[in-house]
């Protein structure tokens, strides 16, 4: 990844969590943006997403954010002054529940064994 797009993907994912933080305070307080992947030609993006809550709760969630994405690019064209702003698609990030049920999984089996007594 070039450093150009790196640096787009870094403010990009820096300006939709503060769009996201004051303008839909309330809706989006369950939304964190976890990762953002550009193209080379910065014309079509993923914006991956965690939330907290069960199935339907995330699936709400996503439908909401699907349907605030016209406003939400609106807004990020308007703080960030690119030629082309990449077209994004908002992605459920499942990394979070991976990490959990594997840390889970983990303590399951049990922490470090004890080392048998020596008489």
């Amino acid at each position: 990844m070039s450093n150009r797009t790196l640096r787009v993907t870094e403010l990009i994912q820096r300006e939709l969590g503060d769009i996201l933080r004051q303008r839909y305070q309330s809706e989006a307080v369950a939304i964190t943006v976890t990762e953002v992947r550009v193209s080379p030609d910065l014309r079509d993006g993923r914006v991956f997403v965690s939330i907290v809550g069960n199935e339907t709760f995330v699936e709400e969630k996503m439908r909401w954010l699907r349907r605030q994405a016209p406003d939400i690019r609106a807004e990020l064209s308007q703080r960030i002054v690119l030629k082309y702003l990449p077209k994004l698609e908002y992605v459920y990030d499942k990394s979070a529940i991976r990490g959990t049920r594997l840390m889970r999984l983990l303590d399951e089996l049990g922490g470090p064994e004890k080392e048998p007594e020596s008489e």
